[in-house]
């Protein structure tokens, strides 16, 4: 496999010693996923990353917010799998992790979303990100996100000391609207966090069911059916099709040299940005008014002053795109609603709650596809570690904004793969 997992190269020529394997510096790892919640492409990826933890010094997995049923028990059922293919898999790959260092490493995170001040309370996968920040370690430690970032904004809400100790790299996209309010929190108290924000490059990767090829819709026929155990659950997700959409994520550190956003890798080659796009509204908006997508729109409405709701309880509804978001009383008759989208076009909205006295209220918003876009009063200014998605007009694919610099590495992957998934059929 093509890969440089921050290679540590001594010059020592003078005395003539060589480099051996162990001079190979691999890159400490902790993944938050959402399996088992609304995407069931975490369990593909999980597939994926317990086939490679030789690769990496993997020391988390978290059940990051699902919003549904995902939690640790769905973790810890892949690895049940994976003990059972490790036998055939050690036979050809060395330094594999083990079931019961998979095991220990596996933590429960926050089960749904945290309220609109980004933080609740800590959680047993917030304590282990704070405490595998904490150790001792020259080297960073790359916490891969693929579902909400809620973990993340309460390890760094009780934490702070640990924000230059991390590095994320984030699959956001349509995971920025479940997690909107730990977003926002993030980027306002924590702007010089290294964070790569992939919000449309990671879509590169995703399989294009029509084209049949064994890389795309016929790869579960070529590589997966008979590979083992993991290889026989895998069909229960998209009918075997490899979604895969988290994956970047950890090809990002598996691939090139994750100290360079900017250079070229498997997870994709990303821009630095100076800010976030975070458009405010203080009135019902129409469809005149127009914002980057993937940007945090945050709605104010007018409605009775209710100090006997309590702080942060939700309180009233946004529905829009076919989907209902939580709306909170921020006092004063002060009511607002953040919302993140990765569509384009005009999408109607609507405003309602049970709460006597509030108004019905309906509105539009247009969305155009560019982040971060048209620059806004309220945008958030972020520091010189935080990247995102290419903008060359030339890197877009399919009109993914930066997808091209992923798309363009998705067969060798995919065939690197496909060895390690053959030994499971020998």
């Amino acid at each position: 496999m093509k890969r440089l997992v921050l290679l540590a190269i001594l010059i020592l020529g003078l005395i003539g010693t060589q480099i051996q394997a162990t001079d190979i510096i691999k890159p400490r790892v902790l993944v938050s996923t959402d399996i088992g919640g609304t995407d069931p492409d975490d369990n593909q990826s999980m597939a994926h990353l317990l086939m490679y933890t030789d690769c990496l010094d993997l020391e988390g997995i978290v059940s990051s917010p699902s919003y549904g049923s995902g939690n640790r028990e769905e973790i810890l059922r892949m690895i049940d799998l994976y003990e059972k293919d490790l036998p055939k898999l050690s036979e050809h790959i060395k330094g594999l992790m083990s079931p019961a260092e998979l095991r220990a490493i596996t933590k429960q995170g926050r089960k749904g979303a945290a309220p609109y001040r980004g933080f609740l309370t800590p959680t047993e996968g917030s304590r282990w990100i704070v405490q595998c920040a904490r150790r001792q370690d020259e080297r960073p430690l790359w916490i891969s996100v693929w579902g909400g970032l809620d973990d993340v904004a309460q390890a760094l809400h009780d934490a702070p000391d640990i924000v230059d100790k991390i590095r994320v790299y984030w699959i956001g996209g349509p995971n920025k609207k479940w997690s909107t309010n730990s977003y926002a929190y993030i980027v306002e108290n924590f702007p010089n966090l290294w964070m790569i924000e992939d919000n449309a490059s990671y879509r590169g990767f995703i399989t294009q069911n029509k084209v049949k090829d064994k890389y795309n819709a016929g790869y579960y026929d070529a590589y997966i059916k008979g590979a083992g155990h993991l290889g026989a659950d895998f069909i229960n997700y998209y009918k075997g099709i490899p979604k895969m959409g988290d994956t970047p994520a950890l090809l990002y550190v598996m691939d090139g040299n994750p100290d360079d956003p900017e250079g070229e890798s498997w997870g994709g080659s990303f821009e630095p940005t100076a800010r976030s796009s975070q458009p405010v509204f203080h009135r019902l908006t129409t469809a005149a008014d127009t914002v980057p997508i993937y940007s945090i729109i945050e709605f104010h409405v007018k409605g009775p002053d209710r100090p006997d709701i309590p702080a942060d309880s939700a309180c009233f509804t946004l529905t829009i795109g076919r989907q209902e978001w939580d709306g909170f009383h921020l006092g004063g008759g002060d009511y607002a609603v953040r919302h993140s989208t990765y569509y384009t076009g005009t999408l109607p909205y609507t405003i309602t709650s049970d709460i006597p006295g509030f108004p019905a209220l309906e509105g539009a918003i247009t969305i155009e596809n560019l982040w971060p876009g048209r620059e806004s009063a309220t945008d958030c200014k972020v520091g010189p570690n935080w990247y995102t998605d290419k903008s060359d007009p030339a890197l877009f694919w399919r009109n993914l904004q930066g997808a091209e610099t992923v798309y363009k590495w998705r067969q060798a992957v995919m065939e690197d793969w496909g060895k390690r998934l053959q030994y499971l059929k020998d």
